[in-house]
């Protein structure tokens, strides 16, 4: 472990100790945690943060990495690089049993999962009465959901980021549930979205960011209905929406969007967090 700040408050030379020797039984993914489980009951977190990816390497040397902040080396002589341009990616050693109280407390419902349901989410939106982009934002409330894809869902859902979310009647959150999976599905789908400093492991790049609907479009027409995209902030996170299809008393569905002879073609965008 080359960067301290990847495990503090611990001592990198004893995480990196206490791992030798563990043997992987799973690796999974809860929120934005991977949760690699180890046979011995121990659980290693690691959370990406903005810029975070792992790399596996066959056996031989390691290529020249200028942002390595450490490196796993496996028992077939392989190796996995952890890489992280930012430095906001943590690693947490947890001991037998302690990975789920601990993971539970931070992270909410998986939103891709069937489970989730428009009813679901009313739960978890009806006692709260901050503006409804910061509640989803708010990773107990939703897994995973991030700045850019709760921007693209409430687009989706044509709701404004600044109601509140105890607001919202049952045909909005039907259409924030709806919004919230399919902005995440076509997320996956196209990779993710490529940031300035990031890149796949593989070196390629996501094209989510070629398909924003309101994310970083400020001032271009919206796809719905022509309306400049508006941009204010909530959470402290730049948000991007269209207030025409998203206004602020609630009244979206008022009059069917128009029809558009022809989108506008949009330059590839490197998007920031």
């Amino acid at each position: 472990i080359a960067d301290p700040r990847l495990v503090r408050p611990a001592e990198p030379a004893e995480v990196a100790a206490e791992l030798e020797g563990e043997r992987v039984a799973a690796v999974e993914r809860r929120g934005k945690y991977l949760v690699v489980r180890f046979q011995s009951g121990r659980v290693l977190l690691i959370h990406l943060r903005m810029t975070g990816s792992l790399r596996h390497t066959p056996s031989g040397s390691l290529q020249d990495e200028p942002h390595r902040r450490a490196v796993v080396r496996l028992d077939d002589g392989s190796s996995v690089t952890y890489r992280d341009v930012r430095r906001f990616g943590t690693w947490l050693l947890l001991e037998q049993g302690e990975a789920g109280p601990y993971i539970d407390a931070r992270v909410g419902e998986e939103p891709l999962e069937p489970a989730f349901t428009p009813s679901r989410l009313g739960g978890r939106l009806a006692r709260r009465h901050a503006a409804v982009k910061a509640v989803l934002l708010d990773q107990r409330t939703l897994a995973g959901l991030g700045n850019i894809y709760a921007d693209e869902a409430l687009w989706r859902a044509r709701i404004h980021p600044l109601r509140p979310a105890s607001d919202l009647d049952r045909n909005e959150l039907r259409r924030l549930h709806r919004g919230i999976r399919a902005a995440l599905a076509h997320g996956l789908e196209r990779q993710g979205s490529t940031l300035r400093d990031y890149r796949l492991p593989d070196g390629g790049s996501g094209t989510m960011q070629d398909e924003f609907r309101v994310y970083g479009r400020g001032g271009e027409p919206c796809d719905r209905c022509d309306a400049p995209i508006a941009k204010t902030r909530v959470a402290g996170r730049g948000t991007w929406y269209c207030p025409t299809c998203q206004t602020l008393d609630g009244d979206a569905q008022a009059g069917a969007p128009r029809s558009r002879s022809s989108s506008p073609s949009r330059s590839r965008r490197q998007s920031s967090a």
